[in-house]
């Protein structure tokens, strides 16, 4: 059950009484504290996540099972400053001229394979997702959840415009990110979005107890 891998201070959030999991692939750009200057060479990097949605006392956000980045150096600091469950990962993404994203993402040195190569593309005009929507569910959430070093709940707040989705389709080749994280995923054709952009901030961590 997806509930024995989320720890017990994070209670699964369910649309229509079921549970969700996200593989998300992108890539981060100009990445870094406020007042610092965003360094090429540091603060863009592809990046791919495995997350489920979770709600703590009423307030809805996203707890990552795996979070796979193409950056070692920040990687590590992720894992230092948050506990967050990084991993390096070689990837290379590219994008045609037509607009199609193929993105490659194997895990390093990990006996499971933690892999994704696809290939896809926006297939419709953007639209806001609208409250009480499934695509409002999955998008429009505005903190993580996770535990410290000390295994301490905490809450990190985050904050970004509302999601400019497309709809999309995708050529999935290989995908055993969910399984890596010990997910078994239903024999259902996924949901897909696409988003060109979007920006966000993020504020420290507040701890929960």
């Amino acid at each position: 059950m997806l509930s024995a891998l989320v720890p017990n201070d994070f209670p699964i959030d369910r649309f229509d009484g079921t549970a969700w999991i996200g593989v998300v692939p992108f890539r981060m750009r100009d990445v870094a504290p406020r007042g610092v200057p965003a360094l090429p060479w540091l603060s863009a990097f592809p990046e791919l996540n495995v997350r489920t949605y979770v709600r703590v006392a009423d307030k809805p956000g996203v707890y990552f099972f795996s979070l796979d980045a193409a950056n070692p150096l920040a990687v590590r600091a992720a894992r230092l400053m948050l506990n967050l469950p990084y991993f390096s990962a070689t990837m290379n993404v590219d994008r045609t001229h037509d607009g199609i994203v193929s993105y490659r993402s194997r895990r390093r040195s990990d006996d499971r394979a933690a892999e994704l190569v696809a290939s896809y593309y926006p297939d419709g005009p953007a639209f806001a997702p609208r409250i009480g929507t499934l695509d409002y569910f999955l998008t429009e959430r505005y903190c993580l959840y996770a535990r410290d070093h000390r295994d301490r709940p905490y809450r990190l707040e985050i904050h970004h415009p509302p999601w400019p989705l497309q709809p999309a389709r995708a050529d999935l080749q290989r995908n055993s990110m969910a399984a890596a994280a010990g997910v078994t995923l239903p024999s259902v054709a996924p949901l897909l979005h696409f988003v060109s952009r979007q920006d966000m901030v993020a504020w420290p961590r507040e701890s929960l107890r």
